[in-house]
Parts: structure tokens; C-alpha cells; sequence
């Protein structure tokens, strides 16, 4: 039988895990809930974040820099890339925003291997990270401590700011109603603007903060957004909700697969998909046809 000290080793697992998995994945259902642009580009700007992130702490020594630089290079060229080139389709179909954004993804992937070479790359964690904490009899890893409670900080921040900011309020009435909004006198283009900048910070977030867990490497960016996909249709398509509870799950299923049946964790999670589709046609908190 389990012990609890293992059982509460892997359920921490599962909550690092899904921390990192929610700071990926929310970003792309940010974008498409309001946008509704599906981001093919996430994947990529992903790893870019990781490796600016990673360039900056190794420039200055600081791993607490890397956090800062990582979503704001992210960002700035997430909003750059919709001034310059997103702002021209939306009054286009669908199609064309996936060609672009995938077009977007192989520059960026071409363009991270150029600079920075095929070599895989790490980030030197301070102190008070890298050591370990003692729960029960079983040692956990104290970084995985810190997204745990980064990931909280960040969702309570974006809970306070879509619910109870004005900013939040523009940005769900854009959601709903982009040309009352524009006709009210609200800068549409400005909001649209920030919100894929954002969008796309979180997912150099993400790229960052995974990199002491996985290093950094070029083709991470694939992974991710197949991970971030599954839980986008697990969670609900531009629910918010959906992608930390999509989250959780893929954690939960990954984490304890790889314990009990390893050979069938990844079989596991798609089976978890599957299934929530079949129930749910429309993920658990998205919208249903």
C-alpha cells in the first residue's frame, strides 16, 4: 500500500506540474477568448521566452532577471507581431490567422536555433531554490514549492484583474461586443494589442520557469503546444477556468501514470481527452454547441 509521505510527494508533483502546464496554457486561452485567434506561434514563443530568460540570467548572474526578461520579451513581440501584421485580418476568416501564426511559429524556431545554436541550455538557480524540503520521511524539491505558489500568486492577480478592474471589464465587454465597445470610444486596437501581449508573455513565462525542470532545448516549443492544445480542448476553448482545470488533470494523469504504469502515461492523457470530448463536446467549461 502507498505510504502518505509518497502520495503527498506526488501530489505535489502533480501541482508543480500543473503550474507550469496553466502558465502555458493560459495565455493561449486568453488570446483566443477574446481574440479568438488559435495561436499555433504559442509553441515557439514558448521556447523564446525560455531562452531569453536564460540569456539575461547568464548576462548578469541573476536567475530573478531571467523572470523578468523572459514575458517581457514575449510580449513585446507578441504586440509587435499583432500591430504589424494580426491587426490586418480580423476582418478575414479564420484560416488566415492559423497560416500566419503557424508561419510565425518556423521563423521563430529557425530563428532561436541561429542565434543561440543546437546545444541544450540551463539556468542556475539561487539558493534558496535549489535545495531541497524535507516532507515526512521524503525530500521535495523546493523550486517545485516556488511555481506552486508562483502559479497561485499569478491566477489570484489575473482573477482580481478581469474581475474587479476596469481593465478587466474592457476587456470581457471587447470579448463580447467589439464594435459596441468601439463605438462607446474604447481603443479596440490598443486592447487587442495587450491582451496578445500578454498572451504571449505568459507563455515566455512558462518557457523560463520550466527550464530548471527540462533545460532548455530547441523543439521544446512542440511539445508544449501539443500539451497546451489538449488541455485547451480538456478545459473548454477560452475558458480561463477551464485551462487550470484542464491543467490539473493532465498533471494529475501524467504525474500518476508515470508512477504506476509509466508505459501508459502518455496513452493515459489522451484517453483523458477522448473521453472529456465524448462527455463534453465542447471541453468542461466551454461552450456547448
Amino acid at each position: 500500500m502507498i505510504s502518505w509521505q509518497v502520495l503527498l510527494n506526488l501530489t505535489l508533483n502533480t501541482l508543480a506540474l500543473a503550474s507550469l502546464l496553466a502558465m502555458l496554457t493560459m495565455g493561449l486561452t486568453l488570446i483566443f477568448g477574446i481574440l479568438r485567434i488559435m495561436n499555433f506561434a504559442h509553441g515557439a514563443i514558448y521556447m523564446l521566452g525560455a531562452y531569453s530568460g536564460i540569456s539575461a540570467a547568464a548576462l548578469l548572474g541573476n536567475f530573478w532577471i531571467g523572470l523578468l526578461v523572459a514575458p517581457l520579451a514575449s510580449g513585446l513581440l507578441g504586440c509587435v507581431f499583432e500591430i504589424t501584421l494580426l491587426r490586418r485580418l480580423y476582418r478575414r476568416d479564420g484560416g488566415s490567422f492559423l497560416l500566419i501564426t503557424f508561419g510565425l511559429s518556423l521563423v521563430l524556431s529557425e530563428s532561436v536555433r541561429l542565434i543561440w545554436g543546437p546545444n541544450t541550455r540551463d539556468v542556475d538557480l539561487p539558493e534558496m531554490l535549489s535545495g531541497v524540503l524535507w516532507i515526512g520521511d521524503e525530500p521535495f524539491p523546493a523550486y517545485r514549492i516556488f511555481l506552486i505558489l508562483w502559479c497561485v500568486v499569478v491566477l489570484l492577480a489575473l482573477t482580481y484583474v478581469f474581475l474587479r478592474t476596469r481593465l478587466g471589464l474592457l476587456i470581457r465587454a471587447i470579448a463580447q461586443n467589439a464594435e459596441m465597445t468601439q463605438a462607446l470610444g474604447i481603443d479596440v486596437g490598443l486592447m487587442r494589442s495587450l491582451t496578445f501581449a500578454v498572451g504571449c508573455a505568459f507563455a515566455g513565462l512558462g518557457g523560463y520557469l520550466a527550464v530548471p525542470l527540462i533545460t532548455g532545448y530547441i523543439g521544446m516549443g512542440g511539445a508544449a503546444i501539443i500539451d497546451s492544445f489538449v488541455i485547451v480542448m480538456i478545459g473548454g476553448m477560452g475558458s480561463l477556468f477551464g485551462s487550470v482545470a484542464g491543467s490539473v488533470l493532465v498533471a494529475l494523469t501524467q504525474t500518476f501514470g508515470n508512477f504506476y504504469l509509466p508505459e501508459l502515461a502518455l496513452v493515459a492523457t489522451y484517453l483523458l481527452m477522448i473521453g472529456v470530448l465524448l462527455y463534453r463536446p465542447g471541453g468542461l467549461f466551454g461552450e456547448q454547441d
